[in-house]
């Protein structure tokens, strides 16, 4: 059975948390697409081309060493708004969407350019400063030193360049579900996206 769940949002809106338990309730496959830009970006700051580094990259490079800094998170963001990197990166993106036994992917145009005809899409969001909260606890955990003025504007930064790029920007598909995690525990973020998916999987599964 193929079956695709396009999970779109901005940064710290919950959509990797929520996608991760997802496919493992679901016991989909499951990849967080802006890996793949990371792993670009993160090539990029090592002073490869961008469109180079989109045209080798490999899975292997999604599991090497710690893609979620704030560096590389800028630089993946940098790179995202490049339309030969993007066009570089579609079709691992579609044909993981295909695979027999269900997918979830996740990122911030998988139900607008990836997978438009995906089974379900949601887009997953949340206020600004309640992201920039979130992604500040966790930054500050690992030890980064930052504040919460520097990383409100990095995720407002990120928002508009996202949002305003000439190739797919950052928007919900017109058929995707809003899932607000503004006032939600993950726990019930997570029960409506079950929820939601669930009364779209064919009886016969």
């Amino acid at each position: 059975m193929s079956f695709a769940v396009a999970i779109d949002g901005p940064a710290a809106a919950g959509k990797g948390t929520i996608s991760k338990a997802v496919a493992a309730h679901f016991a989909f496959a499951h990849l967080d697409t802006g890996l793949l830009y990371r792993a670009v970006g993160r090539r990029t700051l090592n002073g490869t081309d961008p469109v180079a580094a989109a045209q080798d990259l490999t899975a292997e490079e999604l599991a090497q060493g710690d893609l979620r800094t704030a560096e590389i998170a800028q630089a993946a963001s940098k790179v995202a708004v490049i339309p030969e990197v993007r066009a570089a990166l579609v079709d691992f993106q579609r044909a993981f969407a295909r695979r027999a036994g269900g997918a979830v992917l996740d990122g911030r145009d998988i139900g607008t350019v990836i997978c438009p005809k995906a089974d379900v899409k949601l887009f997953v969001t949340a206020s600004a400063e309640v992201r920039a909260e979130r992604r500040f606890l966790e930054l500050n955990a690992k030890g980064a030193d930052v504040t919460r003025a520097q990383v409100l504007s990095d995720v407002q930064e990120r928002d508009a360049r996202d949002a305003e790029r000439s190739t797919a920007p950052m928007k919900p598909a017109e058929d995707a579900i809003l899932l607000d995690t503004s006032d939600l525990s993950i726990d019930e973020a997570l029960a409506q996206a079950i929820e939601v998916i669930e009364s779209m999987l064919p009886a016969t599964r």
